[in-house]
């Protein structure tokens, strides 16, 4: 139990993108719940990171792909805690590259599901409590993937299209309500150890190596973005922006990146 703070709540919170916003989120004045998937004791780790930063936080696992899950979430949260002011939808969907014969349609389905579905879930549960409200604040990570499709992505890209449709379509209904949806694509690779990391295994720390300094996205500056996006007066609202390593070529470019000499 809170002392009734503005919430943000954070759907997809591992020690990368969604912790670091969390903690960021705590430290300017709101209550932070994490909902994250599985590992309890990194949930608790991240929890207790911020309480000892001097910011209140709860954590919670939650399984976004069950049917009701998200919105018991959202009314939980609602009447023990806390208006939410403020959301992150941060779930990934990737299952890495496979060609169109070895994607099983149960793992087609299940990108969908985490990634467009389930935003839309969340926005059809909490913004009706936003809107009677007169506001409030939809932040979504997205990726290169919703902006172009490459060969061996086709769950990954048709989920993050159709997020990035999703809050087009959001925006277009709800901007005028006071309800401000915001569509952060992710063009380059994010120093998270426990999202990409765990995808890369044993090549994590070689492929650090080969990223170079400042080659990778740090999720603690990148955390600023997300809450100066939030602080946005409605006259100044961005719907959408894209961020990168100074290294990487940007996504509308299919020419690959020069060599970069780290000596």
């Amino acid at each position: 139990m809170t002392d009734r703070k503005p919430v943000f709540l954070v759907v997809g919170a591992g020690a990368g993108i969604g912790g670091n916003v969390a903690a960021r989120f705590a430290q300017g004045g709101y209550h932070a719940v994490l909902a994250r998937r599985s590992d309890r004791d990194g949930l608790d780790g991240l929890v207790g990171a911020i309480e000892k930063a001097g910011g209140s936080a709860t954590g919670t696992l939650l399984d976004a792909a069950e049917d009701g899950s998200i919105e018991e979430l959202v009314e939980r949260v609602e009447r023990d805690i806390g208006p939410i002011q403020c959301a992150l939808f941060n779930l990934g969907a990737q299952i890495g590259n496979r060609e169109l014969h070895d994607t099983p349609h149960k793992a087609f389905e299940l990108g969908w599901r985490l990634a467009c579905f389930g935003l839309f879930r969340l926005a059809h549960a909490m913004f009706p409590a936003m809107v009677e409200r007169g506001g409030g604040t939809l932040l979504v990570t997205s990726a290169t993937a919703a902006m172009r499709g490459n060969a061996g992505q086709h769950s990954h890209a048709a989920a993050m299209g159709g997020r990035r449709m999703l809050c087009q379509s959001l925006n277009a209904e709800f901007a005028s309500q006071g309800i401000h949806v915001a569509h952060v694509v992710i063009d380059g690779s994010v120093l998270a150890p426990d999202t990409l990391g765990r995808m890369l295994g044993d090549s994590w720390e070689a492929y650090k190596a080969s990223k170079g300094v400042d080659g990778m996205l740090d999720p603690a500056v990148l955390a600023e973005t997300y809450w100066h996006l939030a602080q946005q007066p409605r006259n100044c609202w961005t719907h959408e922006l894209d961020v990168r390593p100074w290294t990487d070529m940007p996504w509308w470019n299919d020419n690959p990146p020069p060599a970069i000499d780290t000596k």
